[in-house]
């Protein structure tokens, strides 16, 4: 059995082209795990037509069969599996390989050809994930770039967040309460218009309203918890979650919490006030834990009819699945609002797990995709508390 796992190494090493030399040595056959590790390491080290980044149009990085364009996505999908497969020690010097061989170095280490580069969010999340390689003399451009990138988000979406937040917790609700200090001027004159009495040139009011400042007390906020999964497959939606979640943290209406996971836990809460340190933050790739994450976000959860809770993953759970679903259960049951956004992009097909999404699904949970764009829209549906399932099929996203 020993021979037999050492010959499977040397098999790893050597390449796929080796494979017919090992065939009559015995039960060689790699399992699941060291395939994975094979087409990890043939995109780096095989420079045949079976694998490898093919020289390309764009940055200069191509998977086989992408076509002409970048392949980014594929990249920080590439970078995310190797994480998870080797050692960090090992992590280092594959990565190290793939600047050197693949043209990532020429992006990552040459500052003036960053900065003319047109923002690129697949781009970012590819840089975001070897952040630990980059140069002292290219670190200014690289979160100049990055900086590039939150600027354009923030431009498309921070308005429609604030007015869709705005307009579900302030809803300008009325007290019968009296109160000078509360009243609705606004409303009180345009109710009694009819009520204008020409000879002393005034309005005698009938009724006077008045907003009820209780909704704006810390008990009464609402809270928003964003557990965001920070693996290899979900680059691109930790880019627009940081950003998201630090215009929320702008916002004094509701209590804002961000959570980053893999199979560790960090808490990004205090690094809400700046977009770009936030996402420094991340730790992109690696393993997943996320019963661990949604049980260390269940502390905040203060009022569950006043919580908001975000799980942004693929669902591709490597811990306890079952606890997982039962933790996510018992929070729909307490009362809070629970949603699963698979993808936070543009564009592409979201990758995650069917079997998990369906469960969640079956819970009452929606489970789907949501472009940027729509966000605004599901914040604000989600916070006055109507179907979001709806909201599901009317855009096309559901993945239940």
């Amino acid at each position: 059995m020993e021979a037999e796992e050492q010959i499977r190494r040397w098999r790893l090493i050597l390449g796929q082209d080796s494979e017919k030399r090992f065939s009559g040595m015995g039960n060689t056959a790699l399992s699941q795990e060291q395939m994975l590790m094979d087409e990890a390491l043939a995109a780096i080290y095989n420079r045949t037509e079976q694998g490898g980044f093919g020289e390309g149009a764009g940055n200069g990085i191509h998977s086989r069969g992408a076509g002409k364009g970048p392949s980014n996505p594929q990249i920080s999908r590439w970078l995310g599996d190797v994480r998870t497969l080797f050692d960090k020690e090992l992590v280092t010097v594959i990565q190290n390989d793939a600047i050197n061989r693949c043209g990532l170095k020429q992006l990552l280490f040459e500052p003036e050809l960053l900065e003319n580069i047109e923002p690129n969010v697949n781009l970012a999340s590819t840089i975001l994930m070897l952040k630990d390689q980059i140069p002292k003399r290219s670190k200014e451009s690289v979160r100049k770039f990055i900086q590039k990138i939150v600027e354009e988000i923030n431009k498309l979406l921070e308005q429609d967040i604030k007015r869709a937040v705005t307009a579900a917790v302030n809803r300008r609700k009325h007290s019968p309460i009296p109160s000078a200090s509360a009243l609705d001027f606004k409303m009180t004159i345009s109710r009694n218009l009819k009520h204008y009495n020409p000879e002393i040139q005034t309005i005698i009011p009938e009724h006077f309203y008045f907003f009820d400042r209780t909704s704006t007390t810390a008990a009464n906020k609402w809270t928003i918890i964003l557990d965001i999964d920070q693996s290899g497959s979900m680059g691109e939606s930790v880019i627009y979650s940081s950003i998201i979640s630090c215009i929320l943290a702008s916002m004094a209406s509701v209590k804002t919490r961000i959570v980053a996971f893999d199979t560790n836990i960090v808490d990004l809460t205090e690094k809400s006030d700046d977009p770009v340190d936030l996402l420094f933050g991340f730790q992109l790739g690696g393993g997943t834990d996320i019963n661990k994450s949604v049980a260390y976000c269940e502390q905040f959860i203060e009022n569950p009819s006043k919580t908001l809770f975000f799980l942004i993953s693929d669902l591709e759970e490597g811990g306890n699945r079952a606890a997982f679903l039962r933790r996510m259960e018992e929070m729909k049951e307490s009362g809070v609002t629970v949603v699963s956004l698979l993808a936070l992009a543009d564009g592409g097909k979201p990758y995650y797990d069917t079997h998990m999404a369906q469960k969640l699904a079956g819970f009452g949970i929606p489970c789907f995709s949501c472009s940027p764009q729509l966000l605004p829209e599901l914040l604000e549906k989600a916070l006055k508390g109507q179907d979001l399932s709806s909201f599901e099929k009317a855009k096309g996203n559901s993945k239940g």
